[in-house]
């Protein structure tokens, strides 16, 4: 009867909404619904919707569905960059058991060359560690050639884990974690309600890092609003100092409408940096980066500069450098190039010289009639589209 209940309830492979930008070629393996915490003021994903642990027999079931499909890929000798519409839709009906989310993904996985894994969604660390370990084992049993597993986590769920889980589950396959650490300063911690203070953050990446398990940790400038904003960069650069992740990424601030921290801007109980402040802030961070080897990235379009980018020490004042150069552009082309930048046409400053797309930029400031001081309320709106 069990196993019948089972069945019944099984709806089939699951693909939650986000993942990192560097996993979009990674298979998707959901553990978790939704976020177990959902309470970060500036964070619009997960909202309104129920948090659930998926049951372990229904993600051992994804996996091995995941499995045939690639078994049957293989034993195709489907060569990637030759997929046509036809035949894949001829080896997509020739199965038992078919799953057009699992396949696609399945698919775009083996194109991929099924180096990695993702495991959604927001805190998966949060299930019961046996549990994990036993599903790392079966992905292992099924993927031996993996050579990434990776996750979001909370800094305090890592906190509460038992001693050596997290060795255990690196020694299984599990070598990234990407945690939201947004800000080294406890007072821009305490009011974005993240449930844990600078310490906690430091102390998890510590033991992640100790696990042998490499860390992304996430930093948002403009978090610390205009009144922290000092304060958030360099408590920020404090934390990062004393954790010293494999990679720092950079998430700027995007205010999206359906957060909490959206409507205690329009109540006057927050106010969000301009572009101008937000870079001062990001030079003051990177400038107070001290005897670190981070890796930093700046991979996103809500990032005025895509190519402050680099490792540290060696490229700190090239990636300073960038910021400075910014500043002393005269005021229209500074705008040009704030405007081109949130409509994708650039992802740094020398791209204003050879872009194709100036007239089009040029277009828009004037459309919208874009000013030195109306410019950031233009690029807020024009930054809705990708929060």
């Amino acid at each position: 009867m069990a196993d019948e209940k089972q069945t019944q309830t099984y709806q089939g492979y699951e693909q939650g909404p986000i993942y990192p930008i560097n996993d979009a070629y990674s298979l998707l393996l959901r553990l978790i619904r939704n976020c177990p915490w959902n309470r970060c003021s500036f964070c619009p994903v997960y909202k309104k919707q129920k948090f659930s642990i998926r049951p372990v027999e229904d993600i051992i079931k994804d996996i091995d569905l995941i499995r045939t499909y690639i078994d049957r890929l293989l034993q195709e000798n489907a060569q990637p960059i030759a997929f046509e519409q036809e035949r894949i839709h001829s080896i997509y009906t020739g199965f038992e058991i078919r799953d057009r989310v699992a396949f696609n993904n399945a698919v775009k996985w083996y194109a991929a060359g099924m180096d990695t894994i993702f495991l959604q969604d927001a805190n998966p660390l949060v299930m019961k560690p046996k549990e994990l370990l036993f599903i790392f084992r079966h992905i292992k049993d099924c993927f031996p050639g993996i050579k990434t597993i990776a996750t979001y986590a909370r800094s305090s769920t890592i906190l509460q884990l038992p001693d050596n889980t997290l060795e255990q589950m690196h020694q299984l396959g599990l070598n990234r974690i990407h945690v939201g650490v947004e800000s080294g300063s406890n007072l821009v911690l305490n009011r974005m309600r993240k449930g844990v203070d600078r310490a906690g953050h430091i102390e998890a990446a510590k033991r992640v890092r100790q696990a042998g398990i490499e860390l992304y940790a996430y930093v948002m400038p403009g978090l610390g609003g205009v009144d922290l904003s000092i304060e958030h960069a360099l408590e920020t650069a404090e934390a990062l100092n004393a954790i010293n992740p494999d990679v720092i990424k950079i998430r700027t601030l995007g205010l999206s409408p359906s957060t909490e921290l959206a409507h205690w801007q329009l109540r006057g109980m927050f106010e969000k940096p301009g572009d101008a402040m937000i870079a001062t802030e990001l030079r003051l961070m990177l400038e107070a980066l001290d005897n670190i080897h981070s890796r930093i990235k700046s991979d996103h379009i809500l990032n005025l500069f895509e190519t402050v980018t680099g490792k540290m020490p060696h490229d700190k004042e090239k990636m300073i450098g960038i910021i400075d150069r910014f500043f002393e552009l005269p005021p229209k082309e500074r705008i040009l190039y704030q405007i081109g930048r949130r409509m994708g046409f650039f992802k740094g400053l020398e791209d204003m010289n050879t872009s194709p797309q100036m007239d089009k930029v040029r277009l828009a400031c004037e459309n919208y009639g874009v000013t030195p001081k109306n410019v950031d309320q233009i690029l807020d709106r024009l930054m809705m589209r990708f929060v």
